[in-house]
Order: structure tokens, then C-alpha cells, then sequence
């Protein structure tokens, strides 16, 4: 498995933006496509963006289209979510994740997690 370590979360204002990042070691980067969830307190763990392999393809979910970008550096074996015109709603933690089976958005399609990086929003 891949070991992923996020960054970049904070507290931040309504309106604002912020670029978490997710470093991977531990096997071959560019074998696994990855991807974003968030989970709020009481809320179930929400998909929002997936990235295959090569970079060439992505997935974003309807609630944070046109405000969340994923993109990857394979030479710096890290991944990217940046995050702009944030709300209050995006408060929640951030995990990325590893997927060996290719681009996927379903939580059981990834096989190895961070441990997350808190976002806060404050209004």
C-alpha cells in the first residue's frame, strides 16, 4: 500500500481559497489514481474529486464543481486539491486517497487514506 500524508488545511474566510496538498510513499505514484473526500462532523465521508493515473482525467462531484480543482505531480509523487470561494459548509476534514483499480468515486474503491487535514470556513 501507499502511505499518503496530508497538508495545507487551516481556517480560513468565507470566500477564500486554499491548496491542500497529499504526499505518497512508499510504492510507484503513478500506478494509482487518487482522490478527495471530505467528512464533517455527523456527516457521512463525501466524495469530491478523483484524478486517474497519468493526470489526463478527473472527477468532481456537483457540489464543488467549478470551485475545487485536483491536479498531480507524478515527479513529486503528491496530489492536489485547490480549493477557491470557500463556504462555511466546506468546513469538514480532508483525506486523499489511494485507488490501485483506476479513477473512481466510491469510498470502496480506494484502498489506502490519509489521516486528513482539518478545513475550517468561518463565515
Amino acid at each position: 500500500q501507499v502511505q499518503l500524508v496530508e497538508s495545507g488545511g487551516g481556517l480560513v474566510q468565507a470566500g477564500g481559497s486554499l491548496r491542500l496538498s497529499c504526499a505518497a510513499s512508499g510504492r510507484t505514484f503513478s500506478n494509482y489514481a487518487m482522490g478527495w473526500f471530505r467528512q464533517a462532523p455527523g456527516k457521512e465521508r463525501e466524495f469530491l474529486a478523483a484524478i486517474s493515473r497519468d493526470g489526463g482525467s478527473t472527477i468532481s462531484a456537483a457540489s464543488v464543481k467549478g470551485r475545487f480543482t485536483i491536479s498531480r505531480d507524478n515527479a513529486k509523487n503528491t496530489v492536489y486539491l485547490q480549493m477557491n470561494s470557500l463556504k462555511p459548509e466546506d468546513t469538514a476534514v480532508y483525506y486523499c486517497a489511494s485507488s490501485m483499480y483506476g479513477i473512481a468515486t466510491m469510498a470502496a474503491h480506494f484502498d489506502s487514506w490519509g489521516q486528513g487535514t482539518q478545513v475550517t470556513v468561518s463565515s
